[in-house]
């Protein structure tokens, strides 16, 4: 039984506030501990340098992948963008992983997402492409990510 789960939130220098208001809206639901990391680019630069790209809105466009790395390949992890603000307890996310314990990733797809406006948060350009949005919240069982 999972007794703790490891929860990543993309952090991006620009939006410090949203990964602060996401993480006390994680603490203050959480009937189980919960450890909570930034991805941020500062503190992995000694082993991920890729280059932010013109197309990449946030600082952590590409890092967010890392989480089954930064957890070792171990366990569950949650990613979560943000820009997320959690009103339930984090903890009814293990009845998935009960359910299907050996399953890769889960995620919350939706179909032909078309975003409504051109730009999206501090004037970046919104870029509408497949399985938009699919990566801003992941579950990984981490060992099956190798």
């Amino acid at each position: 039984m999972i007794k703790s789960l490891k929860i990543f939130i993309g952090y991006d220098s620009r939006e410090k506030i949203a990964y602060h208001v996401l993480s006390q809206s994680i603490i203050a639901n959480s009937s189980i501990p919960v450890n909570i990391t930034p991805i941020n680019l500062k503190n992995i630069k000694g082993f991920y340098n890729r280059p932010k790209a013109k197309i990449h809105s946030t600082e952590f466009s590409i890092s967010r992948f890392l989480t089954p790395y930064l957890s070792n390949y171990e366990g569950y992890s949650l990613y979560l963008d943000c820009d997320f603000i959690v009103l339930g307890d984090i903890a009814e996310l293990i009845k998935f992983i009960s359910k299907k314990p050996s399953k890769v990733l889960w995620c919350v797809k939706h179909k032909e997402y078309i975003p409504k406006d051109k730009t999206k948060f501090l004037k970046e350009k919104q870029t509408p492409y497949l399985k938009k949005n699919w990566s801003s919240f992941m579950l990984f069982n981490n060992a099956k990510c190798k």
